[in-house]
């Protein structure tokens, strides 16, 4: 499993564990070392002092005597030179002994069946053994905090040029057909290859985007006059005496569905245009304003499905906003109530820097909601020849223009979209 760490907190840890490891052996190594000099160099002399005091010829004639810091013991000893228990059970050669708050170097040597001890008092050379051990332990901690603070500034020198270039690709001019190259700004190392790749996919994705905006201008474009000859033969028609009422009625729908086409392709117009391009303004209107006149359209169509539909406008902001973007967006959510709903109502609340559709249709479970603002999703109770594109429209509009749309329950059953507007002049955008 990967650790998903930044790449200068990876260089840091490298250099602590290098330190911990190289740091840590040596320390085990001093305190190995000392450990085992210690036990030879102690075995060694409290070894030959006991050979020494085993050559005297009798306990009352001792030619050598132990040291002061010694204490000699053997088996059928009297008095202080008694075994004790603790001494018993020791195994011939080099052990240490502790007693009370004291410890002490032991040897101990068998001859025919009898112990002898020789005990020194090691205290002070424990302690000065432990004040090496603390040393070590301090040095090893020093040293793994002098690796990091170390390893922290050269990691801010080494990925200096790589957090450079991160904040030079999320820059939104890389977007742009006029964006410089990245390559020449590095050195012909590791970084500039990388920047090199940038470059490549940047410049494809810039050409890509330019298709993009071009094939959409275009075909929205070209889609006009078809669709004014549509919508003019659609009101000559309505204007003909020889149309009966249910002829009257589908030529109505035509020209309605040329009128949300009208619509789209001024939505799509504005989409595909960039961000830098300035060149044609787009209307401005009041929230009020365009939720009124999509009330008057939508109401009839609502009304006669037998839904009750509730309007609220006295919470509504004077702000201006995109006219054409935001009629697109109200428009799309009420159309979307309006299919998905059977029963019940349809409600439209204006509020200060935004608005709200309600619905008491079938509702959209949670796990379907992400996936409902893509291209091409329809819900599990879809119906009609729709391509689901409403939803992932009204999602796009409102990341180009800084708004934001939010889904989730109505009660006590279908759907609720919450819409937080931005005026035009607060996004700072461009039309």
């Amino acid at each position: 499993m990967e650790f998903k760490q930044s790449l200068s907190r990876r260089i840091v840890i490298a250099f602590v564990l290098m330190t911990a490891l190289v740091g840590g052996t040596f320390a085990v190594g001093i305190v190995e070392t000392v450990h085992l000099v210690e036990e030879r160099l102690i075995s060694s002399e409290l070894g030959g002092d006991l050979d020494r005091l085993l050559k005297m010829e009798s306990i009352d004639d001792w030619r050598h005597r132990p040291e002061p810091t010694q204490v000699f013991h053997f088996s059928g000893g009297q008095g202080e030179f008694a075994l004790s228990e603790d001494l018993q059970s020791l195994p011939p050669g080099f052990s240490e002994l502790f007693r009370n708050e004291r410890s002490y170097y032991v040897y101990v040597h068998l001859v025919d069946g009898r112990r002898y001890v020789l005990m020194e008092d090691q205290s002070e050379f424990e302690e000065r053994e432990q004040l090496l051990f603390a040393i070590v332990l301090v040095g090893f901690l020093i040293s793994l905090a002098l690796a990091g603070l170390l390893g922290w500034l050269l990691a801010r020198k080494v990925i200096e040029p790589v957090v450079r270039l991160s904040q030079q690709v999320r820059h939104p001019d890389q977007l742009l057909d006029r964006a410089p190259q990245l390559a020449p700004d590095y050195a012909e190392d590791e970084v500039g290859r990388l920047a090199a790749s940038f470059d490549t996919t940047l410049g494809l994705l810039r050409r890509a985007l330019t298709r993009e905006r071009l094939f959409t201008s275009d075909v929205s474009h070209e889609l006009r006059t078809p669709l004014m000859v549509m919508a003019s033969s659609c009101e000559l028609l309505l204007e003909s005496p020889c149309l009966d009422a249910r002829a009257t009625t589908q030529v109505r729908r035509i020209a309605n569905a040329c009128d949300e086409m009208r619509e789209l392709v001024q939505t799509f117009l504005l989409l595909a245009r960039s961000p830098a391009d300035g060149s044609v303004a787009a209307p401005q209107a009041g929230l009020r304003d365009i939720a009124d006149s999509l009330v008057e359209q939508w109401r009839p169509a609502i009304e006669a499905k037998g839904l009750v539909f509730d309007y609220r406008s006295d919470l509504a902001d004077q702000k201006m906003y995109n006219a054409p973007l935001l009629r697109s967006v109200l428009g799309n959510l009420l159309r979307n109530a309006w299919h998905y709903t059977e029963r019940g109502r349809v409600e439209l609340r204006l509020q200060a820097g935004g608005f709200v559709v309600e619905d008491s249709g079938v509702g959209i479970p949670a796990a379907e909601r992400e996936a409902m603002f893509q291209p091409f999703v329809r819900g599990g109770a879809a119906r009609g020849e729709g391509l689901g594109l409403g939803l992932s429209l009204v999602q796009r509009i409102c990341e180009s223009q800084g708004w934001s749309v939010e889904l989730s329950d109505a009660a006590p059953h279908g759907c609720r979209f919450e819409v937080v507007l931005r005026a035009s002049e607060e996004a700072g955008l461009v039309d």
